[in-house]
């Protein structure tokens, strides 16, 4: 697909030696090799927006293998009215190639925000569903959801990084920056320009910089949702710990009930055996057996309880010794009286038993 200066397109297919020697570029200038790459070949500037190849000159930009990628809608409802002068970019006043930049790096940061955007509020509701504490426990289906939404962050912070990386390669280096200028060194009047005020170097500088920084605010964002998801995980750990520890401290409860019962169910136990005494015929034996053994059961099983809570206490924090305050300099003074006052009255005592 080829767009013109006015945004009009036209469609062929030709053979890759055809489209090499048209373009005055050789075979390995279009191999895309690289995910996201922008380069320049023999006064060609070759770009790859993952999916979207291009190929910018300072007449036309041709777009390649662009079927089946989902990129007609873009192609024929913005890029080709953005070419023409009717979208909102900011570089009409300057060269075609400026502009075909602009739009092809528009299109990569509106689709980097546009997957941002359909994570963050994915991610949001499955954190505040699982760091729920009145849970018991952790919805696997919930787990599940945030795994693979880690995983499509993941995959967005490394796009995003690629992209930053890719245009600070070019920002670097001043001479790249000159060579993606196509029109300075083809068109006479755009050189003209250029010596006399127009730094079409520093424009192309501008708008690259331009878009690193959207591209940096994307991924500052994504950062904190990797920060919020990593702090969250925390805060699961930690929710399942206590109720860990709340269901260990009930068994730990239900055993002591159970040690002292048998403890004391041994008195039954050996009223229950078949030996004859005399104390089974008194009526009155089994009520006070069963009192002894429920009543000592309880004792001892109130006594395990304070001895359980008093070492699953925490400790408390180290004994700070009162420092008097600058701030209070009245109480201080107040103090020093009154120890005066009683060293004076002791010393008045002491006088009078030697009288």
């Amino acid at each position: 697909m080829k767009l013109d200066k006015e945004g009009n397109a036209t469609f062929f297919e030709k053979k890759k030696t055809e489209l090499y020697q048209e373009l005055g570029l050789q075979a390995r200038d279009l191999r895309f090799q690289h995910l996201m790459s922008i380069a320049t070949r023999n006064n060609r500037i070759i770009m790859r927006m993952e999916f979207l190849k291009a190929v910018i000159t300072p007449e036309f930009l041709l777009i390649l293998d662009y079927r089946n990628l989902n990129l007609e809608h873009w192609l024929f409802n913005e890029l080709a009215s953005q070419l023409a002068g009717e979208g909102q970019l900011v570089t009409y006043s300057l060269p075609f190639e400026f502009r075909a930049i602009e739009a092809i790096l528009q299109y990569r940061i509106s689709k980097l925000q546009g997957r941002l955007n359909t994570l963050q509020p994915q991610i949001l509701e499955t954190l505040e569903a699982l760091v729920d504490p009145k849970l018991l426990s952790v919805d696997r289906s919930k787990l599940h959801i945030l795994l693979q939404n880690g995983k499509s962050l993941s995959e967005l912070e490394t796009d995003l990084k690629v992209f930053k990386e890719t245009i600070l390669e070019i920002l670097d280096e001043e001479e790249l920056i000159e060579e993606l200028c196509l029109s300075k060194w083809t068109d006479p009047q755009v050189f003209e320009e250029s010596t006399s005020g127009i730094d079409h170097a520093e424009e192309m500088e501008l708008l690259l910089e331009n878009y690193y920084r959207q591209a940096e605010d994307l991924a500052n964002e994504a950062r904190e949702l990797r920060v919020l998801i990593d702090d969250s995980e925390s805060i699961i750990f930690i929710n399942l710990d206590s109720h860990r520890n709340v269901m260990m401290r009930l068994n730990l409860q239900l055993t002591m009930g159970t040690f002292s019962l048998s403890l004391f169910g041994l008195i039954g136990v050996a009223f229950g055996m078949n030996l004859e005494s005399s104390l089974e015929e008194d009526p009155r034996i089994f009520w006070l057996v069963t009192g002894i053994m429920f009543l000592g059961s309880g004792l001892i099983w109130r006594r395990l309880l304070s001895f359980l809570g008093r070492h699953l206490e925490p400790p408390l924090p180290p004994h700070v010794p009162a420092v008097l305050k600058k701030s209070h300099p009245a109480a201080g003074r107040v103090e020093l009286k009154n120890n005066l006052k009683a060293e004076t009255f002791g010393l008045s005592r002491s006088s009078l038993t030697n009288q």
